[in-house]
């Protein structure tokens, strides 16, 4: 059966509960400015198969604001799955029923850099399916399953140590003990042995060569840590006055140099990137401090920088989808392009909001803080609750957002302030058994004995097909795809008239809901 969550046009009741951490004393709010009004945009939330059956039909939204999502670093495509062989994944039955196998591919999927460039990755979201074409983003741990896996860095370490890091096949297999390695094999095993730690799960490589270096790789592992992103700025959102220079925005790499590009509309408005001197850059290192230099004269508004670079993305990096779809973890990259880019927004006088959002996977939502570089207070509403930033203090706000649930964010205030935050939170895997560790040995050399995920059949294999003929077993397409877009259609058509009916009942001064 497939179903829609019911409708409201009032934020829900764990939108209303959310919490704040101010550094800040609020103030009153000013009177006739300083306010912002944040609207969750979709009040109709179809569930995750319906959305992503929206996906697989071509019909999916696009993001409201990159920016308000992408911190900085890779951006790709999903191209599929392309070096894989048979691995069997066992459930325990429920009320007495006894345990299930389910044949699945296991190995390296290829994506393609927005930019230039290809990077290869594993698999840490077994029960999520994968969307054919899906984008991904570079991602911190802490906003991915891998933030609550206390064995997070043993999945780099195995990375570091397996294919395709290690190429040379004869060499892995004379270190594991395994005997002769395909190319195929050597992704099988090692994707396994990632499963073992990012899912907790009881699965085992087809292969008998394939299972020795699953086995040696879970046993030798060892706790690394999370390497650092390619490309970032910090902060990613900066205001204050016309006339001054906006800043610091420290950018941060692993790369030798970034490339500078100011505003679009340099030439015409004046603003200039500059050093910390107020010299002009159109370069930049690890480190370097950059500020917008806005012209007194300038009115309202805002402008925007970005950094790119050509580098190898750091292995070990994480991979969120901007839409539902499996986490993927970096086990190769070619020379890639990587980007990132801030906001400035300045005022004449009251209030001049910046503002970024983060997932917070901790405390389940998205943590959306408000910086107030201006002389009065500015104003917003959020999930039902009125928010005030006093000049010159920071608050943030946690919204409570769903596993697995899509949100997009508007806020918005004056003279055209407008900022939009779009996703997908999805910070746990199906087999819930990373988020509590309980089931998982912290020890390097112990066995793992995890359970994985009750009643639910592998997502990435898509149907109940083993066969390993291409990539439709790792996408989660199959021959129900018209119907289920159909489907989402019709939904969409319902969820439509609910708002439209809600939005009838408001205006006649009695809510909807």
């Amino acid at each position: 059966m497939f179903s829609a969550p019911a409708v409201s046009a009032r934020p829900s009741d764990a939108q209303a509960g959310h919490t704040a951490r101010g550094r800040a004393a609020r103030t009153g709010r000013a009177p006739g400015r300083g306010r912002g009004v944040f609207r969750p945009v979709a009040a109709l939330l179809l569930s995750g198969l319906v959305t992503a059956a929206a996906t697989l039909a071509g019909t999916g939204a696009a993001a409201a604001d990159d920016s308000g999502r992408h911190q900085g670093g890779a951006a790709a495509v999903l191209d599929g799955l392309k070096t894989f062989d048979n691995a069997v994944l066992r459930m325990p039955g429920e009320n007495g029923a006894p345990a299930r196998t389910q044949e699945l591919p296991a190995g390296l999927f290829e994506m393609t850099v927005d930019g230039g460039g290809k990077l290869k990755t594993y698999c840490i979201d077994l029960h999520n399916p994968t969307q054919d074409q899906a984008k991904y983003l570079e991602t911190p741990w802490a906003e991915t399953s891998l933030g609550a896996n206390r064995n997070a860095g043993k999945i780099r370490w195995i990375l570091q140590h397996s294919y395709p890091q290690v190429d040379d096949l004869a060499a892995l297999a004379e270190a594991a003990g395994t005997g002769p390695l395909t190319e195929r094999t050597a992704a099988a095993g090692t994707q396994v042995a990632i499963w073992r730690y990012s899912d907790g799960a009881d699965v085992t490589a087809s292969d008998k060569h394939a299972e020795k270096l699953a086995d040696w790789l879970q046993k030798s592992a060892r706790n690394v840590a999370e390497p650092r992103a390619s490309l970032t700025l910090e902060p990613a959102a900066v205001s204050g006055r016309a006339g001054e220079r906006l800043g610091p925005v420290t950018v941060r790499t692993d790369a030798d140099q970034v490339s500078v590009a100011p505003p679009v509309d340099a030439a015409a408005s004046g603003i200039t990137v500059t050093d910390e001197k107020g010299t002009p850059v159109t370069s930049a290192g690890d480190g370097a401090r950059l500020y917008f230099d806005v012209p007194e004269a300038s009115g309202d508004g805002s402008a925007s920088l970005t950094v790119q670079t050509t580098t190898s993305v750091p292995v070990g990096r994480a991979f969120a989808g901007t839409t539902r779809t499996q986490t993927q973890i970096l086990a190769g990259s070619s020379e890639s392009t990587v980007s990132a880019r801030a906001t400035a927004t300045w005022s004449e006088t009251g209030p001049a909001p910046a503002l970024t959002a983060r997932k917070n996977c901790a405390a389940g939502g998205v943590d959306i803080t408000a910086a107030n570089r201006g002389d009065g207070p500015f104003t917003f509403e959020l999930g039902g609750n009125e928010h005030t930033v006093a000049a010159g203090a920071t608050e943030t706000v946690t919204v409570p957002v769903a596993e697995d649930q899509a949100y997009d964010f508007t806020i918005t205030g004056p003279g055209g302030f407008r900022k939009s935050f779009t996703g997908v939170l999805d910070c746990a895997t199906s087999g819930s058994v990373i988020a509590t560790g309980d089931d998982l040995p912290a020890d390097e050399d112990s066995g793992i004995n995890a359970q994985s995920a009750r009643g639910s059949l592998p997502a990435s294999t898509g149907t109940a097909t083993s066969g390993l003929e291409g990539d439709l077993a790792a996408t989660g397409g199959s021959s129900t795809t018209p119907m289920i877009a159909a489907l989402a259609v019709g939904f969409l058509v319902i969820g439509g008239g609910t708002l439209f009916v809600l939005r009838r009942k408001e205006a006649a001064g009695q809510p909807g809901a």
